[in-house]
C-alpha cells in the first residue's frame, strides 16, 4: 500500500466514523492539526472545523457512508480520488466528488480541495 492509499483510506475512516469521539480521534489520525479543507460548500481549517463538517454530512445524509471510486493516484505530495456518498440500505449514490489532498511529511493531509461532479437537485 501507498502512502497515497494510507491517506486516502484515513480520510474515508474519518468520513465515516460515528459519534463526535470516534470522528475526531479518526480526524487526527488523518489530518494535520492546521489541514485546511475547501470545496464548493465549504472552507474551513483545523480539527475542530473538519469534526463539525463531517458531524453535518452524516445528519444530513444518515445512513449514508462515503466509499472511494477507483483508486487514488499521486505523485510527491499530491494524490487525487474520486468518492461517491452511498446509501447502506439500498445502494444509491446521490452525491459524488473527487479530492486532491497534499500529504504532510509525516503522511497525513495537510489540505484538501474537493469538487462535487453530482449532487441532489443539480
Amino acid at each position: 500500500m501507498t502512502a497515497y492509499d494510507e491517506a486516502v483510506q484515513r480520510y474515508f475512516t474519518a468520513w465515516n466514523a460515528t459519534g463526535e469521539e470516534e470522528t475526531a480521534k479518526a480526524v487526527a489520525a488523518a489530518f494535520t492539526e492546521d489541514a485546511t479543507y475547501t470545496d464548493p460548500l465549504a472552507e474551513l481549517s483545523g480539527h475542530d472545523g473538519l469534526v463539525a463538517l463531517i458531524g453535518g454530512a452524516q445528519q444530513q445524509f444518515p445512513g449514508f457512508e462515503f466509499r472511494p471510486t477507483g483508486s487514488p493516484d499521486g505523485h510527491h505530495t499530491l494524490a487525487r480520488f474520486g468518492w461517491e456518498l452511498v446509501s447502506v440500505a439500498d445502494g444509491s449514490a446521490p452525491v459524488a466528488g473527487s479530492d486532491v489532498i497534499t500529504l504532510a511529511d509525516d503522511g497525513r493531509i495537510a489540505s484538501v480541495s474537493g469538487f462535487l461532479d453530482r449532487v441532489p437537485g443539480a
